[in-house]
Parts: C-alpha cells; structure tokens; sequence
C-alpha cells in the first residue's frame, strides 16, 4: 500500500493524460474516450471471435442448414453494402456471420472489424421478419461502425488503472496492466453504455431502411423484446433503454427514416463469409 500511495500521483498524472489526449468523434457527433485505436480494436477482436468460433465448433452449435443461413446472408450482406456506402474505411473488414444453435438465448453481436453473431433462440422465439432481422443486424454492425468495442475496451483500460492507483488490484493485475489485449478481455464482460445502445439505434435503423427494409420493423421488434423480457425492468436499472421507452424512440426515427427509401429498393448483396461447422 505505501509504494501504491507513492505512485497514486504518477497514475493520476497518467490517467489524465489519457483522458486528455484519447479522445474521438463518433458518427453522430459524440465525443468519445478512444485510448485504444480501431484497428487495434479489430485486432484483438479478431483473436476472440477465432476464439468464440473454435469453440461453438466443437460444441457442434454452429447452424448448417443452407435456408436459414442464405436468409441471414442476404439480409446482412445488404446491410454491409450500405455500411460500406457510408463508412468506406469498413470497405476491408473481414465481414462474417455465426448463425449459433441456441434457442434459449436472445441475443446478437458484431465486434470491431464486422465478425457477427446472431442466436437462433431470437430468430424463432421472437418469430422474427426479416425486416426485424434487419434492424437487430443493422444495430450490432452500427456498434462496431460507431468503434463502440474500441471504447468499451478504453473504459476497461480506466477502470483498471484507477482499480491499481486505488489499490484495490491485486498484485498480478498490477503485473498485468498492459495495453488492448487485458482491455480486450475485460472489455467482453462491459455493455454498452446506454448513450452508444441509443447511437448504435439511430445507425443501424438507418441502415436498414437504405438497405430496404421497413423502418417501422425497429418498433415491432423491441415490443416483442419487451413482452419476452416482461417489459425490461425500470429503465434507470439498466444500461440498456427500456424496450418500452426505446419502441416509442424508434417509431419517432422510423417517420423520419422512410424519405431515405421510400420504395423499400433492396440494396446489392454485400460478399459476407458464413462461418460454418467444421
């Protein structure tokens, strides 16, 4: 603890420096804690989706039939040809998607660098259209557009740090305070702050709607998350909005979406690799 107290000016000197110095714009306009860079982000991502993937094959978890995983590809391969359009920079991302054999987990990601998830538990409980695919879809690839898994792991990073200047990090972690991999891993078990889910809403509703899809599918989605969820919990509980209070958010951006592409015109089918069972 003394040699702690003795460094607490030096890790306080630091942390500012850092919360000074990393600092990024969003798409929307937010301001943004970036102390670790996108592509560093899309790096270790990269190891964890190889990580995720290696074991959901040995799980045999992975969906194998053509059907559904041609309905995924085409509904996120039009995504991807809008994001792209807009964000150029993901023009060279490896651009996948893991259909995970799970029917009681409603869930769907997208890491830094487009390597996507979607669990089968959300396609049938929720008996999803595709235009609802399309705004979950939309929504994760907007995470990673918006370099939420870069931010994620930046506060990972503070956390950590003022964990150690506090002294309430072991001895090993404070051994192993180095860089993006640990953030990387801490970053895994950090949602999203409420602030990115709502940015992450307003990007991939809008994606979708380019894409083709109907922007009123944002509304009709998070109402059958909220009734699956049992209405989501006060609002003030989560970092998440309350599907509720999202629903309304979202159909107030749906009247505004339809000018983008009122004729619902399909985009191209964007290249996206299917991860499949080994």
């Amino acid at each position: 603890m003394t040699m702690l107290k003795k460094l607490w000016p030096v890790l306080a000197t630091i942390v500012a420096c850092w919360l000074l110095s990393a600092c990024a714009t969003s798409p929307t306009g937010r301001s943004q804690l970036m102390l670790v860079s996108p592509q560093s982000a899309i790096v270790e991502s990269e190891k964890a989706y190889i990580s995720t993937v290696n074991q959901l094959q040995e799980k045999q978890q992975l969906v194998t039939d053509p059907k559904r995983l041609q309905r995924i590809r085409t509904i996120t391969g039009r995504l991807v040809s809008e994001a792209v359009k807009k964000y150029p920079s993901s023009k060279n991302w490896q651009w996948s998607v893991a259909v995970i054999d799970d029917p009681k987990t409603l869930n769907a990601w997208c890491m830094a660098g487009g390597r996507m998830a979607i669990y089968t538990g959300i396609i049938d409980q929720l008996q999803l259209s595709d235009d609802e695919i399309a705004q979950i879809m939309g929504h994760e690839i907007a995470h990673a557009l918006a370099n939420h898994s870069a931010e994620r792991m930046s506060r990972a990073m503070v956390m950590q740090a003022g964990l150690l200047a506090a002294g309430a990090a072991t001895e090993q972690d404070q051994l192993t305070l180095a860089g993006a991999a640990l953030a990387a891993k801490l970053a895994l078990e950090l949602p999203n702050s409420r602030t990115a889910e709502t940015e992450a809403d307003r990007i991939g509703i809008e994606l979708a709607t380019l894409a083709g899809y109907d922007p009123q599918a944002a509304v009709s989605l998070w109402q059958k998350m909220g009734k699956a969820s049992g209405g989501g919990g006060p609002e003030f509980l989560s970092t998440h909005p309350a599907p509720g209070n999202r629903a309304k958010t979202l159909g107030r951006l749906a009247q505004q979406m339809r000018a983008l592409n009122p004729t619902q015109r399909k985009s191209p089918v964007h290249p996206v690799n299917m991860v499949s069972q080994r």
